[in-house]
């Protein structure tokens, strides 16, 4: 029996010591000191000794069992202390090396342009004014002169919430709020989100104005002029020729649509200004007397001009965008050239 014990611990040692990782040595400890481990097998086996010999092969195999724990504790602590320096030494960092530049955001195109715009405009002394996007049918078409049965609200297809309650068509509603809360001089731009029932390439069912408003005495078509041109030289430079066409607007009177030379191939003709040479950008006019009767304005005593500007429109111009749904998609890609 004793030969049975010197073989046990002969074979359990260099099993130990041989052990790879933690996970082999568990499985030593197991074979040797388990419930059906050798050495438990061996002192189950004391039984069939004789009387006299049962005490000192109980010490035997107890010194056995002791030596065998002892020298898997240790192993199992240089393994671990192992394991822990190579993890060290896989995640150590090199402090020389140079640094990982992180992603860092950039403006949309849209809000690049409305900034330009705003300080375009506040630089001729206008301010900024807005207004909420869910807006009364008054505010969007009564009081700007389209009473219910006028045909220009059928052009403006309108998502209403109610009879009464609309997503605005356009940031006119924030003129109208504007002049009903203060008497002339009035000034203001006001930029924003709108909506309509439209989309394509060209067309967004959400999409964003900037609309334009100055009212006083003697204000005449041609400071209207003076400022629109203002803004399109500072917008896309004093190159830029413009003009002004008849048009067409229940609010305005007259009114006029402004066209620019064609920023993309400077009035040769190309796809986006369909071979006319001229873009148009925006509509304008004289505030109509019935808008200043609307908002107690005494229209024998006070005249004005107001303008609506497309800024998706504009942006896409500026910086040569074919697709507007290209403003809306979130692409890093796309918006990191901006």
């Amino acid at each position: 029996m004793k030969d049975e014990l010197e073989k046990v611990r002969s074979a359990a040692l260099e099993k130990i010591v041989r052990s790879p990782d933690i996970s082999q040595l568990t499985q030593v400890q197991v074979e040797y000191l388990g419930r059906k481990g050798a050495v438990t097998r061996l002192l189950r086996q004391m039984g069939s000794l004789p009387a006299e010999e049962r005490p000192v092969f109980g010490k035997l195999a107890n010194e056995l069992k002791d030596e065998i724990q002892k020298e898997i504790d240790s192993r199992r602590a240089e393994l671990e202390k192992d394991e822990i320096a190579q993890r060290l030494t896989a995640e150590s960092v090199d402090v020389t090396l140079p640094g990982i530049r992180p992603d860092i955001g950039h403006l949309h195109p849209i809000t690049l342009v409305f900034e330009e715009i705003r300080r375009i405009f506040e630089g001729l002394g206008f301010q900024v004014a807005t207004g909420p996007e869910v807006e009364t049918e008054y505010h969007n078409f009564e009081a700007l002169n389209m009473p219910r049965d006028h045909p220009a609200r059928d052009m403006q297809d309108t998502f209403y919430i109610n009879d009464e309650v609309l997503l605005r068509t356009h940031t006119s509603p924030v003129q109208i709020r504007v002049m009903l809360s203060q008497r002339p001089p009035v000034r203001v731009i006001a930029p924003g989100k709108v909506f309509r029932r439209d989309d394509d390439v060209t067309h967004s069912p959400m999409f964003h104005q900037v609309e334009g408003l100055a009212v006083d005495e003697n204000i005449t078509l041609g400071d209207l002029k003076g400022v629109l041109e203002a803004f399109v030289h500072r917008l896309y430079g004093p190159q830029t020729a413009l003009r002004f066409r008849p048009s067409f607007f229940p609010f305005t009177e007259p009114s006029a649509e402004v066209d620019i030379r064609c920023v993309i191939c400077g009035g040769g003709g190309c796809r986006t200004c369909s071979n006319s040479g001229w873009l148009e950008i925006l509509g304008s006019g004289m505030v109509h007397p019935k808008v200043f009767e609307a908002v107690g304005y005494d229209p024998e005593r006070y005249t004005g001009f107001a303008f609506g500007v497309g800024v998706d429109r504009l942006a896409m111009l500026k910086y040569g965008i074919e697709d507007i749904r290209m403003l809306y998609e979130n692409d890093i890609r796309f918006l990191s050239q901006f």
